[in-house]
C-alpha cells in the first residue's frame, strides 16, 4: 500500500543533483515519471540511479508531474521558468521546486500565474552523480526557501530524502550560498596548492601527508570554531610568515603560479581573526600585515622573542 501523499516527481536536468535527488525522492515512494536528459553522461546517469524512468521532453515533464524539481545550472534557472511560463506550461496546484543554492523563490515568480507553488530547495553537499551520494545525503542539510504557508512542504521533502532543512530567509540565499561555497570550493582549491607545492619538493602521495593534517584541522574547526586556530600567523612569527611568502613569491615567479596570492589573502583574514581574539599584539599584527604586503617585508623584527613585556617562552604548535 502507497504512503499518503505521494507526488508524481519529474526530474528537469538528471545532472549529478537531479539524478541523485530523483532517486532520493524514489526511495521516499514517489514516482519518477519523467527526467530529461541531453548528454551522453546525463543519458547514462539517468539510467543508473532512475533505471525504468522515461527520458522525456521538458514539456512533456512538466505536464505529467505533480512535483517539477528543476537540477539545471543557475545561470538557466530564470530562462527556463520564464520559457515554460510563456509556453502556458505551468498548472494549478503544482510544486515546483529548484535546486541553485543562489536563489530562493523569487526567480520562480512565473509560474505563481498559473497557481503553481514555488520551493527552493539547495543541498549543502557536492555531489558526484553516483549511488554513494545516496547515503551521503543522510548528513546533509538543504537551505529550504518558500512562502510561509509552504515551508512545511518543502521541509517534509528534504525529511523525506533523509535531510535536515533549515530555513533561509529569500533575501539571505546570495549570503548563503556564498558561505557554502567559500568553504567547499575554495577548500578545494587550497588543498591542490598545497598538494602541488609538496609535490614539487619531492614529496611523492601529497595527499598522505596531508590528509591527517587536513581531517583533524577540519573536526577541530567545526568542533571548536576559531579557538582551533594555530600556527605561525597565530603566534605571531612575523619571521616565519615573511620567509613563507617571500619563498611562494619566488615560486610563483618561476612556475607563473596563483599560490602567493591565495596564501597572502587567507593569511591576512588569518591576522585580523587571532587578533580579534586576542592571540596577537597590535605591534604583532602590524608586523604582520607589512610581512604580507604584496612588496613584503622580511625582517621579520617580531620573530620569536621579544614583546613588550620581555622574553617569553614560544608557545607550541
Amino acid at each position: 500500500m502507497a504512503k499518503p501523499g505521494r507526488l508524481g516527481v519529474g526530474i528537469i536536468g538528471a545532472g549529478k543533483v537531479g539524478a541523485v535527488l530523483g532517486a532520493a525522492l524514489r526511495a521516499a515512494e514517489h514516482a519518477v515519471v519523467g527526467v530529461s536528459a541531453v548528454s551522453d553522461a546525463s543519458r547514462e546517469r539517468a539510467e543508473a540511479l532512475l533505471p525504468g524512468v522515461p527520458v522525456l521532453d521538458v514539456q512533456d515533464i512538466v505536464e505529467r508531474s505533480e512535483l517539477v524539481l528543476l537540477a539545471v545550472p543557475d545561470d538557466a534557472l530564470a530562462g527556463l521558468v520564464k520559457g515554460l511560463a510563456k509556453l502556458g506550461a505551468w498548472q494549478p496546484g503544482q510544486l515546483v521546486a529548484h535546486t541553485s543554492g543562489r536563489f530562493g523563490v523569487g526567480v520562480l515568480h512565473p509560474i505563481r500565474a498559473a497557481g503553481s507553488v514555488p520551493l527552493a530547495m539547495h543541498p549543502a553537499m557536492t555531489f558526484t552523480g553516483m549511488s554513494l551520494d545516496l547515503t551521503r545525503l543522510l548528513d546533509c542539510t538543504f537551505g529550504v526557501t518558500a512562502d510561509a504557508a509552504m515551508l512545511p512542504i518543502a521541509q517534509a521533502l528534504v525529511v523525506e530524502m533523509g535531510a535536515e532543512p533549515v530555513a533561509i530567509a529569500e533575501g539571505d540565499r546570495t549570503l548563503y550560498h556564498a558561505a557554502l561555497a567559500h568553504g567547499s570550493n575554495h577548500l578545494v582549491t587550497l588543498v591542490a596548492q598545497a598538494s602541488q607545492l609538496l609535490r614539487d619538493v619531492g614529496v611523492e602521495s601529497p595527499e598522505r601527508m596531508l590528509g591527517p593534517l587536513l581531517r583533524a584541522t577540519l573536526e577541530n574547526a567545526l568542533a571548536s570554531g576559531e579557538t582551533a586556530l594555530t600556527g605561525p600567523v597565530a603566534r605571531g612569527d612575523v619571521g616565519t610568515v615573511a620567509a613563507h611568502a617571500e619563498a611562494l613569491r619566488e615560486y610563483d615567479a618561476g612556475s607563473a603560479g596563483d599560490v602567493l596570492e591565495a596564501y597572502l589573502a587567507m593569511a591576512r583574514a588569518t591576522a585580523r581573526r587571532a587578533e580579534s581574539r586576542g592571540l596577537l599584539k597590535a605591534g604583532q599584527l602590524e608586523a604582520l600585515r607589512a610581512a604580507l604586503e604584496p612588496g613584503g617585508n622580511h625582517g621579520g623584527e617580531l620573530d620569536g622573542g621579544e614583546h613588550d613585556g620581555g622574553p617569553r617562552a614560544p608557545e607550541g604548535q
